[in-house]
């Protein structure tokens, strides 16, 4: 049987990881170790990094991985960047499960931007009531701005991330209704965040589309070209095309 490296981090891996589990599949869960107390899963897990290229490639050999799933998140970049990497020095094969970005829809008051230093410049200058929901990573940036921040966290920060932020402690998904009330409760004037895809994190997008706020929407970072699938069966039936070495 051919062994599994699922590199997770997000619902679609938690899904993935029970339908291996339910198939019987000698199947690894790698966390990034981004959140203190991650998501407990039907299968072995591990939580960390490799340590770059060179050390996923030891991995991938000493483990004896026939095949890696990449599920982690679409702004993981780097991450991905390297299972592409060694999967193709260690010749293993390699997917990605990747979910759709979100599209605007009516009513909805969208500004694209590239990356974290041109969301901080897209914000006014004068102060706002900004709900940064982009995890707690890239936050520094936004104190060249002087505004208020809401930041809704999984895990609580050391210290005061930025000088004037309120902290919500919280794991999605979240639902648009309470996202909404969120938002008027913190008198939200601007949302900023990741166009990550999926329905877990949609809620404060459908709630800004409800209250007519803007969003500042961060793209998603370019990958070198790599097999991607969008769905779990289409994952399994990849993963059955492999074990027979088609």
């Amino acid at each position: 049987m051919t062994r599994i490296l699922l590199l997770g981090g997000t619902t679609e891996a938690s899904l993935l990881a029970r339908a291996l589990a339910a198939a019987g599949k000698d199947a690894v869960f790698s966390y990034a170790g981004r959140t203190d107390n991650p998501v407990a899963q039907p299968l072995p897990m591990r939580v960390g990094g490799f340590g770059g290229v060179a050390g996923l490639v030891d991995y991938l050999r000493g483990e004896k991985i026939g095949a890696v799933v990449d599920a982690t998140h679409p702004f993981a970049a780097q991450m991905s960047r390297n299972a592409i990497e060694a999967c193709r020095l260690a010749g293993v094969p390699l997917i990605g499960l990747e979910r759709a970005p979100w599209v605007a829809a009516e009513g909805d008051h969208w500004v694209h931007v590239g990356n974290m230093e041109a969301a901080v410049a897209a914000l006014p200058d004068t102060p706002a009531r900004v709900f940064l929901a982009i995890g707690k990573q890239n936050l520094a940036g936004f104190a060249a701005k002087p505004h208020h921040y809401l930041l809704r966290l999984v895990d609580a920060p050391e210290g005061q991330p930025l000088p004037d932020c309120t902290i919500v402690l919280a794991r999605g998904p979240f639902e648009a209704e309470g996202d909404k009330a969120l938002m008027l409760h913190h008198n939200i004037s601007h949302i900023v965040a990741k166009n990550a895809g999926g329905a877990g994190a949609e809620a404060k997008l459908i709630a800004a589309r409800a209250l007519g706020l803007p969003v500042i929407l961060i793209d998603r970072p370019a990958l070198p070209k790599r097999e991607v699938v969008a769905t779990i069966p289409e994952v399994m039936a990849w993963l059955s095309h492999a074990e027979r070495g088609v």
